[in-house]
């Protein structure tokens, strides 16, 4: 049975470039997808098309059961949307740009008012409720963006790079908000360039690049395609360099790699905790003084270099934000 969100091999091309080239998706009720992908990987044309604001060439989409090209009103009933630009009125209030939104999608004016408050109060602008728009600093517009795209409940959100933007402490009152909405049934497609936000979010991740998924999989499974674990040591003394590379050749579980400018050897290898354990024993056994050792596990951005060849971008965002 299809997911909440599905698509088959959709095509959308802008004159020579395929921004789309054969995307399948499926998201099933309920959960978080991730759309992970360097800028121009065609994620924010995948939502545009899946929200309705823009046709395919080819292929087909459904959202809430609803046929995306032939009854595209009655998907707009049924989503959410959160761009990456913040679509707010500058000249009205936030509260006033909330309860529009609210009026707009036909709710009473007490239940709209209402509403606002809650979300005024939970993206920490109650403060700056009654100024408007244009006083706010870019992050604060970033927010009630966020807040405008949840008073009403949809069974089915799209955020597009939700948290660009945000400082660390408000990202993370996003995605407490994120998993609050799950947890109550919504299903959502996030596009994102913050890795850990995928890894801590997303239920399936998606990874796209040049118009294509190159991969697909839960967190864990995209981690476990670059190779597991691996344990990097760094020698105090040059002259140790070789001595720790036989160990580590004897006890790892492939080539050892060696940067001798920084005396640090990386080999890949099985046994996690226990492993690293017998490691160090055998290292002080043949008289190898170690600065550092670690067991490190692949992070979502090794698998991001190992699918695409490049990192993903980050973004310019120094966490600074004017405040109310």
């Amino acid at each position: 049975m299809p997911g909440a969100i599905h698509a088959e091999g959709l095509v959308k091309t802008f004159g020579d470039v395929r921004a789309l080239d054969g995307v399948d998706l499926d998201v099933p009720e309920g959960t978080v997808l991730g759309l992970l992908g360097p800028n121009g990987a065609g994620k924010t044309t995948a939502v545009r098309v899946l929200t309705t604001l823009l046709r395919p060439d080819s292929g087909a989409a459904f959202v809430a059961g609803i046929d995306v090209l032939k009854k595209p009103n009655e998907v707009r009933r049924s989503i959410g949307l959160s761009g990456q630009f913040a679509a707010v009125d500058e000249y009205l209030t936030g509260r006033e740009n909330l309860q529009m939104v609210g009026q707009l999608y036909q709710m009473s004016a007490r239940d709209a008012k209402a509403r606002a408050g809650v979300l005024l109060e939970r993206f920490n602008l109650a403060d700056a409720a009654d100024r408007t728009a244009k006083t706010y600093s870019g992050g604060m517009r970033r927010r009630l963006d966020l807040a405008a795209a949840l008073v009403v409940s949809p069974p089915v959100m799209f955020m597009d790079e939700p948290t660009t933007g945000l400082d660390p402490r408000n990202r993370q009152q996003l995605w407490d908000v994120i998993e609050d909405l799950v947890a109550g049934g919504t299903t959502l497609l996030l596009t994102t360039q913050y890795l850990e936000e995928a890894d801590r979010l997303a239920n399936d991740i998606c990874v796209i690049d040049h118009g294509q998924v190159i991969a697909r999989g839960t967190s864990d499974e995209l981690k476990a395609r670059t190779g597991g674990e691996r344990v990097e040591v760094v020698v105090h003394r040059p002259d140790e360099i070789e001595p720790a590379r036989s160990v580590l050749t004897t006890l790892g579980k492939g080539e050892v790699s060696v940067v001798r400018l920084s005396r640090k050897l990386t080999v890949p290898v099985s046994g996690g905790a226990k492993l690293l354990a017998e490691i160090i024993r055998e290292l002080d056994g043949s008289g190898v003084e170690i600065d550092d050792i670690a067991l490190r596990r692949p992070t979502l951005d090794d698998v991001f270099l190992s699918l695409t060849g490049h990192a993903a971008e980050a973004h310019d965002n120094d966490g600074k934000e004017e405040t109310p």
